[in-house]
């Protein structure tokens, strides 16, 4: 974000996105998807590494499809990739990024659950598991943890199945 006479000033693509956001958790998810789908038409596949990244990271919570889901979070992985710390004019928006990342890879894994690829699903959550120290030990932070906590026990409750992959959950008596 640009600085001007001591202050930061706003990103009006991060407001817009964040506008969105509140649309969508005030239950009209339908109205967000197409918002959000015009916002990312606006900005493009060649947009801002940071825009991109935020945008279909919530994007994908408005999908119907798993498969969409996924295609929305693998979006938002990749943008955040291209933003490094090598990029010195970057450098807070890459730190910005960081802190998303737990949350990414979580995302991620719960798309492949979804989709029951568990072996991929636990990959991520790995990742994710990973990436939380990046995290503030603040409400965001706490949460994403706790959540990240509880797919890995969704997913050792489910244990491995014949051939090393992971089956349904298993009835319990």
């Amino acid at each position: 974000m640009a600085e001007r006479q001591g202050q930061t000033v706003p990103d009006a693509v991060l407001t817009r996105i964040g506008q969105v956001v509140m649309l969508h958790h005030a239950g009209d998810r339908e109205e967000a998807r197409h918002r959000f789908l015009d916002l990312w038409a606006e900005i493009g596949e060649h947009g801002h590494p940071l825009h991109r990244c935020t945008l279909a990271h919530y994007l994908a919570d408005t999908q119907d499809d798993p498969s969409d889901e996924l295609a929305w979070d693998l979006r938002a992985l990749t943008a955040a990739e291209e933003l490094t710390d090598d990029r010195p004019a970057e450098r807070e928006e890459a730190l910005a990024v960081r802190a998303l990342y737990p949350s990414l890879h979580l995302n991620l894994a719960a798309d492949y659950v979804k989709l029951g690829r568990s072996e991929a699903a636990r990959t991520h959550l790995r990742r994710a598991r990973g990436a939380a120290a990046a995290l503030a030990d603040d409400g965001y932070g706490n949460g994403v943890r706790a959540a990240i906590s509880r797919l890995e026990l969704r997913l050792a409750e489910e244990g491995p199945a014949a051939g090393g992959g992971w089956g349904p959950p298993r009835q319990r008596p």
